[in-house]
């Protein structure tokens, strides 16, 4: 009973970013779909098992599941080299039961690891994808297919050489649609007076003034229609026999092909971790600042994509663009993820008539507008105060996410993080200072919070390069964690080196369990050989000695 009264609770926000969400997704869909090489309907019925069943089962409160842009180079390869859409149906269902089992496993908590500077370049990267992206759709040129996100396109384009093409394929009706939707979109968060009608979707208002619009275009005879092929194309079934045609069942044979394990794996990998970078996305974006349970998710997904290959739809993974856009629409609980099922479900059986009225180009400004607030200029000057640390990975991210593909802009941003954090702690392992005195010189070596075997050689290089007859103030005072191998380095330079020349050392601030500071015994610690060591050097300085006075 609570799990409804919390669905339920806040219906009215939920709706109208539900709705606006579906309108995002229906073209995507398709989108998606076609550039998979697979049924235009797989498509649909992934975005509506995405909503429906893993928005149930889910427990991120913004997150949108539907098929992803990621995949479609596999998918695409997969139902070419099994040269039949229901084998490779088989390979979803056992990327889903694969996905089920990493959530068993709770494999989920990897996502902790995901730094907050990558993830926002992320979000940015591929907010200017959706801006790039676009721009060609709202100047009514449609040569690549919506939810392309690849650098690289399928005509042979790049993001940035269709741009430069827009203008020989300029539709100026479509480019007055794509104003006038602008307009209603930034004016409805602006304008005093339409915040009135805040419970209608600004995106909703602007999809219905472009249908209209071309309308009136049709109606005048003017050459400023919108033609069919830059509208949403949903296929329309005209009988019950095209609508149970449409469910296509996974061949189970393929479970004996062990190319067919193979893409499962390899789907069951990429959705994966695509959605756990989703998800930690979504809970940066999320204005409660709610936390989501990773490992149920990827139950929800294993699931989803079990149920989705049953019924003949594409793979689905969490999805950045359709959370976005559930977040900038006011969103509040999984239930306009639901809702946004639900309609998808419904424009395919009741409206799918009317539907391929909407123009391209107000979607493309509906994406624009959610690919702004993604990329928007506040967070580039966030991180640039946050020092270089913070920006570069930043932007190193950013950069590569629109130049290669997600996973490979999240790698590249992770792999420069971690190298500043390799570069930051062996920094900041200690401190040295040399302060001179009458009596001597004092060599302070400050140890810091933690200490790791990263540290060893640095620390290594400090000690032997300690002259003769020194004092030594080795301060572990605010140390929490010290690596053995960095212990057994101090005991041995306490025990053996300074004796041999010297140098006077006093360790302060080691816990009792080190048995370093106060014992003793330290020396009963140090092992034969190094007892072997000890007496070896002795007797060769005895003896470059003694040949030093018989050549004299």
């Amino acid at each position: 009973m609570s799990k409804k009264i919390n669905l339920f609770a806040n219906l009215k926000s939920d709706f109208a970013a539900g709705l606006v969400v579906f309108l995002v997704a229906l073209p995507l869909c398709l989108g998606i779909a076609m550039a998979s090489g697979a049924p235009l309907f797989s498509g649909i019925i992934a975005g509506i098992v995405g909503g429906l069943v893993v928005g149930y089962l889910s427990q991120s409160h913004i997150s949108v599941s539907g098929p992803a842009a990621g995949l479609t180079a596999i998918v695409l390869t997969a139902i070419t080299d099994f040269g039949a859409f229901d084998i490779f149906l088989t390979a979803v269902f056992i990327a889903g039961l694969i996905q089920l089992g990493l959530g068993f496993l709770k494999a989920g908590s990897i996502s902790n690891y995901f730094p907050t500077n990558v993830i926002e370049g992320m979000l940015a990267g591929i907010g200017v994808i959706i801006i790039l992206k676009q721009l060609p759709h709202a100047f009514g040129y449609d040569a690549d297919y919506e939810g392309d996100q690849s650098f690289v396109q399928n005509n042979g384009d790049n993001t940035f050489s269709s741009l430069f093409e827009i203008f020989d394929y300029l539709q100026i009706g479509a480019l007055i649609v794509t104003v006038v939707s602008l307009v209603i979109l930034i004016s409805w968060d602006k304008v005093a007076f339409l915040k009135k009608f805040k419970l209608v979707p600004g995106a909703l208002v602007a999809v219905i003034t472009g249908v209209l619009l071309n309308e009136i275009f049709m109606a005048s005879g003017s050459s400023l229609v919108i033609s069919k092929s830059h509208l949403v194309s949903l296929p329309v079934p005209s009988s019950f026999e095209d609508f149970k045609s449409i469910i296509v069942t996974p061949n189970f044979t393929g479970f004996t092909d062990p190319k067919v394990w193979i893409t499962g794996v390899t789907i069951a990998i990429v959705a994966s971790i695509e959605t756990l970078l989703c998800i930690e996305a979504a809970d940066r974006m999320d204005f409660q600042k709610r936390f989501t349970n990773t490992n149920v998710e990827l139950k929800a997904q294993g699931v989803g994509n079990m149920v989705s290959a049953l019924l003949g739809g594409l793979p689905m993974t969490s999805v950045v663009v359709r959370t976005s856009a559930n977040n900038n629409a006011g969103a509040k609980s999984k239930m306009s993820t639901i809702i946004h099922g639900l309609m998808l479900l419904l424009s395919v059986l009741l409206i799918p008539v009317l539907l391929n009225k909407i123009p391209l180009a107000t979607l493309a400004a509906v994406l624009i507008m959610v690919g702004y607030k993604l990329a928007k200029p506040a967070t580039f000057v966030h991180f640039w105060k946050k020092g270089k640390y913070q920006f570069v990975p930043f932007v190193a991210t950013l950069v590569a996410v629109v130049a290669t593909d997600l996973l490979k802009g999240v790698m590249l941003g992770m792999i420069i993080s971690i190298g500043f954090v390799l570069r930051g702690n062996l920094k900041r392992a200690y401190s040295f200072k040399k302060d001179e005195y009458v009596d001597g010189d004092v060599i302070h070596i400050d140890l810091a919070q933690e200490v790791s075997f990263l540290n060893k050689a640095a620390i290594k290089s400090t000690l032997n390069n300690i002259p003769e007859n020194s004092n030594v103030i080795i301060n572990a005072s605010d140390t929490v964690y010290i690596a053995h191998d960095i212990l057994d380095l101090i005991e041995e330079f306490k025990e053996i080196r300074a004796k041999e020349d010297n140098i006077k050392v006093k360790l302060k601030g080691f816990k009792e369990a080190y048995d370093l500071e106060n014992s003793t015994d330290a020396a009963n610690h140090v092992t034969l050989e190094h007892e072997y060591d000890v007496a070896k050097r002795k007797l060769i300085k005895k003896q470059t000695a003694h040949n030093a006075f018989l050549e004299e």
